[in-house]
């Protein structure tokens, strides 16, 4: 499996660069991974964040945009904003966790 160093973090990745091990993610690297995307973190990004971490931990798969907007009332439109052009996979990645499998 592929590594990468992000900032002086070590961490195993995809094909496509997602990590494949969310224990070895961090609120320091997940600022890292946004910078790389052009993204500056707000509390409304944590908020996010936060909610796919832990909806990954009790489901063992990354949310979908819809899973993201109905469960985690994150409205889809702020989604967008927060995340541009592709949020599901923007923020997986951010957070530290596999590409979701289904877009919606």
């Amino acid at each position: 499996m592929p590594t990468t160093t992000i900032e002086g973090h070590h961490i195993q990745v995809d094909a496509e660069g997602f990590m494949t091990d969310p224990m070895e993610w961090s609120e320091d690297l997940a600022k890292a991974l946004a910078a790389q995307i052009g993204i500056e973190l707000t509390d409304e990004h944590w908020k996010a964040i936060k909610f796919v971490r832990q909806d990954f931990a009790d489901q063992g798969e990354t949310a979908t945009l819809r899973r993201m907007s109905v469960v985690g009332e994150i409205p889809t439109k702020q989604l967008f904003a927060l995340f541009p052009q592709k949020p599901a996979k923007k923020l997986a990645y951010v957070a530290g966790l596999p590409k979701p499998r289904g877009c919606v």
